[in-house]
């Protein structure tokens, strides 16, 4: 069975502020959860590779969540990602963006990422994001030249929540305004609502209480495929 590889930011604040940052916790580890449910291994890997920056580690209440984060493998391969050179794309059967605020400095515009997913798409490969993780699908463009989003309907955190959130001044860019912009369609609910978007092979989640949901629908296609 090929695994589940987890593209991650390297960035460790938010924005250009000094708030510490990086990948959201709950949605890399309740998509793990799922992940290991059903047997799928994975690897965590990010630009530069290495140690990288995760906040939301603490969460009171959410066992899930300390759960997965105290596992051994889970503890390694956050302290020692794979860099996107060291990545063989032809192991994967899927990639799984996990957000927090640190990709929108980094995967948002990473060609080198976004070379493997276009790879990965074309041979027949699904790619999944929750929360702001589909802000790295904006830097795919494919063979035709055509960009990854430009037929897609996707979703992704709204510029509802980061007002909510407090973090619309602080933040590179609103995401929603980029992704309406380049995608075909870009949808949304109420606020924190679980929601998520499955067009073809692109799966794409509102939030953080939507990660859970969209590592089922990322299990259940590839059980099909």
């Amino acid at each position: 069975m090929k695994k589940i590889l987890i593209p991650v930011t390297n960035h460790a604040t938010l924005g250009s502020t000094d708030k510490a940052n990086g990948t959201y916790s709950p949605e890399l580890t309740h998509a793990l959860h799922v992940f290991n449910e059903h047997g799928y291994e994975y690897d965590i890997a990010s630009i530069t590779g290495g140690e990288v920056p995760i906040y939301g580690t603490d969460i009171e209440g959410d066992e899930v969540n300390a759960q997965v984060l105290n596992s051994d493998d889970v503890k390694s391969q956050i302290s020692n990602s794979l860099s996107v050179s060291e990545v063989n794309i032809d192991d994967y059967a899927a990639i799984f963006y996990p957000g927090g605020f640190g990709l929108l400095s980094d995967l948002a515009t990473n060609k080198d990422f976004a070379t493997l997913a276009a790879i990965h798409y074309e041979q027949g490969g699904l790619l999944g994001a929750v929360c702001h993780g589909p802000a790295a699908l904006l830097p795919i463009t494919l063979s035709s030249g055509e960009t990854l989003l430009a037929d897609k309907s996707v979703t992704a955190f709204t510029r509802e929540e980061e007002i909510d959130y407090g973090t619309i001044d602080d933040i590179p860019f609103l995401l929603e305004e980029a992704l309406a912009r380049k995608a075909a369609r870009f949808s949304k609910v109420q606020p924190w609502q679980d929601f998520v978007i499955e067009d073809g092979r692109v799966i794409t989640g509102q939030n953080p209480s939507s990660a859970h949901s969209v590592a089922k629908a990322m299990v259940k296609q590839l059980s099909n495929h």
